[in-house]
């Protein structure tokens, strides 16, 4: 998390004070790992590997090194298909045959669900309106990995991914905090799209949609958030 904090300021110019207030962290906590170690390298490559995984994850597993290359450099990114083939290699990411896309999604037990509050009405004029929440299961050679992601409709862009060994609340939280902390902190009033899984209608992730005053709405439960 202080790597990621880290990599806000370097690569987004976003105040180290905004990334702990939208991640929930004390400032005092990340000074002091920053005076550890506040090598500029190794938050670069840390930022890099996180991208890695989410790219490889988008493209479902389907990605090898020079195609998820590609596509850093085509986000501004200087680097090198070898360089993207170690980090995948030390997370354990391998290319794969396409395969059928299996459903994550879990019903959250108990009654309380967010109202529809878009309606199948996928389009926003302006950034910070509507996001969407979902989650997806990627195959590695180590293993099942998942991935949760926070994209803006406006933009079409994500603005918020966290991958873990576990699909859970700590998971989606991941990457609310990391959307909320892109944005600058200013998330009022966005309306967080999600499926019905109990990740998402866990006590601790709608205490931090409170905390950041972000409207919860829920479609049906294993329903596609997107298309296209």
């Amino acid at each position: 998390m202080a790597a990621f904090i880290a990599a806000q300021r370097a690569q987004h110019d976003i105040p180290h004070a905004v990334s702990c207030r939208a991640l929930g962290v004390s400032q005092a906590w990340f000074y002091k790992w920053r005076g550890g170690d506040a090598s500029l390298r190794r938050k670069r490559r840390a930022a890099l590997a996180a991208l890695v995984a989410y790219l490889f994850g988008k493209h479902r597993g389907r990605y090898g090194s020079r195609r998820i290359a590609a596509d850093l450099r085509d986000l501004g990114w200087r680097v090198s298909k070898n360089t993207v083939a170690d980090l995948m290699r030390e997370q354990g990411l391998a290319a794969r045959r396409r395969r059928r896309r299996r459903g994550t999604t879990r019903p959250g037990r108990g009654r309380w669900r967010a109202p529809d509050l878009v309606g199948r009405q996928f389009r926003a004029e302006r950034i910070n309106r509507k996001w969407f929440g979902d989650g997806t299961e990627i195959s590695t050679a180590e293993g099942k990995l998942h991935l949760a992601s926070v994209l803006d409709i406006a933009s079409r862009r994500v603005v918020g991914f966290a991958l873990s060994e576990r699909h859970d609340t700590e998971l989606a939280y991941g990457a609310l905090a990391m959307a909320a902390a892109v944005r600058g902190g200013h998330v009022a009033g966005v309306i967080l799209h999600t499926d019905q899984g109990s990740e998402y209608t866990a006590r601790r992730f709608r205490d931090a949609c409170a905390r950041l005053e972000i409207r919860q709405s829920m479609g049906r439960p294993g329903s596609s958030l997107l298309t296209g």
